[in-house]
Order: C-alpha cells, then structure tokens, then sequence
C-alpha cells in the first residue's frame, strides 16, 4: 500500500479534543445519511451488520484525526502513514468485488459520509473559535484523506476482479482437462461447479493449431471449455453442437484447419475428442462424421493389412499389373452392385473390358463372390 503523507496542519489540541468526543454522533449520522441516500447499502446497514460498518467509519474517522493530531503536535510526524485506514478500503473494495457489486455504491458512499461527516467537524472547530484559513486548509484534508481511502478501494476493488477472473480462467482449465482426460462424472461435477461452468447437454471437441483460434473464441458459446492438446494444437470443447448446431459450427469453422469430433453428453466429452485425435493421427481433417469408414478401417492398421491380404489372396498369381487392374475392377463392381456401364464409366474402359475382367474373377474367386460373408470382407477390405 502507498504511503502518503499528512501536511503539517495546526488544529488546536482543545478542538481535536472535542472532536474525538463527538465521533460516535458523527458515525452515526453519516451512517444514517448513507443509508438514505445510497439505496445499495440500505439492507447492508441494518441490523448487526449496520453496527459493523457504523464502527467502521467511526475508526476511519478516529484515524484521520489522529494523523492530523499527529502533524501538529508532533515536527518528526509530517507524513505519518495511513497505511492501516488505507489497508482497510482496500479490504472493503476487495469485499465488494466477491459480492459482486460494483464499486459505484461504495464511491457514493464516501462521497455521502465525507460531507455529512465534514459539516460536523467543521461546526465544531468554527464554534471553538477556529479561523476560517485554518477551517478551510482542514476540508481540504478532509477531503484528500477521503480521496484516498477511494483511491486504495478502487485499487483493492480491481485486484480482486483480476484475481477472481485468473481464479475462474485456471479452474475453466482444470475443467477442460479433466473432460479430455475422462476424469470419474463425480470429479467432473466437482470441477465444472469450482469453475462456475453450467454444463450443456453435449459438447464437441474440435482440435486446431494453437495460432489458428485468434478470436475463434468470440464466435462461439461463451461456455466453451478450451485445452492445450500438446505444445502446438488447442482443444475446444464447443457446447451443444448437435443438431441443426453441428452445421453451424461447421461453417463456422470452414476454411480452418481443425478436425470435429463428434457431438457427447458433456461428462463424456472425451470419446468425442479421442475420436477427434485418431482423426488427426490419420491425417483427415474436418468433420469426423464424413470421415466414419476411415476411421473404422483405421482403428486397427494391422487387422485391415491382414483382411486385404486375405481376400486378395486369389489374385497372387497374376502378375503385378493384371493384379492391379482386377483389384480396381472388384472393387468398382462392389461399389455399382455389378453393373457394367457404372464401372465402366468409372473406370474409363469399355464395357466389354469390364465383362472381361469380371469373368476373370469369377474364375478365380469362384463361389466367393456370391458368399454374403466374403463379400463384406470384400467390400470393407477395398474401401479405401
């Protein structure tokens, strides 16, 4: 807290006397004043809490003159500190932050209590035979010594506000973390109440470069939970985007580099940014939802290697080229359900090429190529 000195001020001791008597009136009509003219404080005051706040202002009174009794009778006591009263606004600007008020109620309050406050005082001193210079150098502290305590409430007013949003901003991390990582639905709970975070009904995890969200984040609901998925990509855990949502957000994100993953009940958010993740170690960008055959047949790399090995099998004794052209062949008439013009056109040969081939492997798959369960191996095997 600053320190800020008190001017050398020569109020009599006999009128600082009487001003220390009179305190305990003076709190109390600036109290009552307050409360009549800043509706805000009007439930604060009432009842215990009102003593409270009246004892208050009392001890802040109480502080200004002993500093200024300080000034004048003693010459080492030119800038005594005001750290205690300052230390005590800046604590009540701070309380008013985690309650939520704003600081225009507190301001007006010392505004109120300052003038009901000073027109005490200055009766006082005038009626002690006070000059009107001397009157008039002591508003002047009044009012510099409220100036303060303002100043110190504002400050202690800002801090916390920052605090509170570092505070929140961490938690919204911890929350965001714990949804990727699958954390128990208890924790989870645990975490987004800490955080303040009311939870959707779904949320889709989409994964960009960290450099790409720029003021992404502006655009979208403002309960979006973002995490760091490594040193280079963000996740984005986009709140009810499913539905007529998901296609909003997909043209919200067009031209982006971003992979979607698909729309979960918020406590599993995870399954939506692992699949998300696979996405993105098979190289497909987008919405995972055009992508779900890809996904599928690369789940498990091996298992995909060892199908086309085995239906394909028929085809070992071809030559390299002949093997190609035939697997291509299969696999259009798979896609067109045998139909000749359709792969022909497909492939860009003639009808008659296509009969050709096609009778080719009927030779050599034989029956297989009316079995149902070849035929799926067939067709998830050549799918891509």
């Amino acid at each position: 807290m600053n320190k800020k000195p008190v001017p050398v001020f020569r109020l009599p001791a006999s009128v600082i006397v009487q001003l220390r008597h009179v305190l305990p009136e003076v709190a109390g009509r600036a109290v009552t004043a307050i409360t009549a003219e800043v509706p805000a404080y009007a439930e604060a005051f009432a009842g215990e809490m009102g003593a409270k706040i009246e004892g208050a202002v009392r001890a802040a009174l109480a502080m200004f003159l002993n500093l200024i009794a300080r000034a004048d009778n003693a010459e080492g006591a030119r800038g005594a500190p005001m750290e205690p009263a300052l230390e005590g606004a800046y604590a009540l600007g701070r309380g008013e932050a985690k309650y939520g008020r704003s600081l225009d109620a507190l301001l007006a309050a010392y505004r109120v209590g300052a003038r009901v406050a000073w027109r005490d005082l200055a009766r006082i001193s005038v009626e002690a035979g006070v000059d009107a210079m001397t009157v008039t150098e002591f508003a002047e502290l009044v009012f510099a010594y409220i100036d303060e305590l303002s100043a110190a409430s504002v400050a202690g007013h800002a801090d916390e506000l920052a605090s509170t949003v570092r505070a929140r901003h961490r938690n919204l991390e911890r929350l965001g973390r714990a949804l990727i990582e699958a954390e128990p639905a208890h924790a989870l709970a645990a975490a987004a109440a800490l955080a303040e975070w009311t939870p959707p009904a779904t949320l889709t995890a989409v994964l960009l470069p960290e450099r790409a969200i720029g003021n992404l984040l502006d655009l979208l609901d403002q309960r979006t939970l973002q995490a760091d998925a490594d040193g280079e990509r963000a996740v984005l855990l986009v709140p009810d985007a499913h539905g007529a949502g998901r296609g909003h957000l997909i043209r919200l994100l067009s031209g982006r580099e971003v992979v979607v993953g698909p729309a979960r009940p918020w406590e599993r958010a995870a399954e939506s940014y692992a699949r998300a993740g696979r996405a993105l170690a098979l190289s497909l960008t987008g919405d995972t939802e055009d992508h779900l055959v890809a996904l599928l047949l690369g789940a498990d790399p091996g298992a995909l290697s060892d199908l086309r090995a085995r239906v394909l099998a028929p085809l070992a004794g071809e030559g390299e080229a002949s093997a190609a052209k035939l697997t291509e062949t299969l696999r259009s008439w798979l896609r067109h359900h045998g139909r000749r013009e359709e792969i022909a056109a497909e492939l860009f040969v003639h009808p008659q090429t296509v009969r050709y081939r096609v009778t080719r492997l009927r030779d050599l798959y034989g029956d297989k190529l009316r079995d149902p369960d070849w035929l799926i191996m067939l067709t998830v095997a050549l799918a891509t």
